[in-house]
């Protein structure tokens, strides 16, 4: 445990953004009066797990819940990017990588006023409501959870999820740090089904409405060496788009690396694409 707190570390510094996000959050961009409730309980963190018990952990379940009284204003910035909280999660999901935060952040106080319990089934997000119930499947096994988000993170390009230690274990992820998810945000008590699977994982460079510009990338691309890439068509409210996608993708590392090549190429909104 304590070598998985020394290699996710370097990752985020979360304990320093939870301290200045409160000063943000209860300043200039604070919510609005007429979003505000009594604040949050901050019980104490439980207890380490035996071992085995951390399976036996039950998931966390929705319920309506009031916006909290922290954590939740218009925007706010961290390191130089400005984060829009959304004002409600109905229809939210996104597919990503998903990260971890552990020992070195048990007991801090989370966005949202609570204490941080690297054993209870919480998440981190930079832009959903606190509180907000996920359902978070990581896409290399099909195994899947239900975490209660009321943190602000991850803030490392192309995560959009940082799970608790427990969480992350359920999903088994611990040992890589990092893994392809989906995120879905639960607003009513009906659970949806898992994705399936080992679904082959690719980087999206571009989307265009005419194959030829979609072609210009991709010739752009290999002659850049970058490999792998090919022309997908889709069709979007009736209309033809054309998808230029790489991969597929064996990792995160790879992943990562790849984003950022494509980021020096001049194209800086490439994403994960599964579909």
């Amino acid at each position: 445990m304590q070598a998985s707190s020394r290699r996710m570390a370097p990752q985020r510094a979360h304990v320093l953004y939870a301290l200045l996000l409160s000063a943000l959050l209860g300043g200039c961009v604070s919510a609005p009066t007429t979003q505000r409730s009594p604040e949050p309980s901050a019980p104490a963190p439980s207890r380490a797990p035996l071992p085995g018990e951390i399976e036996k952990i039950p998931d966390a379940v929705p319920k309506p819940e009031p916006r909290s009284a922290k954590g939740n204003p218009p925007f706010y910035d961290v390191l130089g990017k400005r984060y829009f909280v959304m004002a409600d999660a109905a229809g939210y999901v996104e597919r990503g990588i998903a990260s971890w935060y552990g020992p070195g952040f048990h007991d801090a106080l989370t966005s949202n006023g609570e204490r941080y319990d690297m054993y209870a089934m919480t998440a981190a997000h930079t832009t959903l409501p606190l509180p907000t119930h996920v359902q978070v499947t990581n896409l290399k096994n099909g195994r899947s959870v239900v975490v209660r988000v009321n943190d602000r993170g991850p803030f490392k390009h192309g995560r959009i999820i940082d799970l608790s230690y427990t969480a992350a274990s359920k999903l088994d992820m611990l040992r890589e740090g990092t893994t392809f998810v989906e995120v879905r945000a639960l607003t009513s008590l009906a659970t949806p089904a898992a994705p399936p699977a080992g679904s082959p994982i690719f980087v999206q460079a571009g989307a265009f409405s005419t194959h030829a510009n979609a072609a210009a990338l991709l010739e752009r691309l290999r002659i850049e060496g970058v490999k792998n890439g090919f022309v997908k068509p889709d069709a979007v409210d009736g209309r033809e788009l054309y998808r230029v996608r790489i991969g597929p993708i064996p990792n995160v590392p790879e992943f990562d690396r790849l984003v950022q090549r494509l980021k020096s190429l001049g194209i800086p909104d490439a994403r994960l694409a599964s579909d």
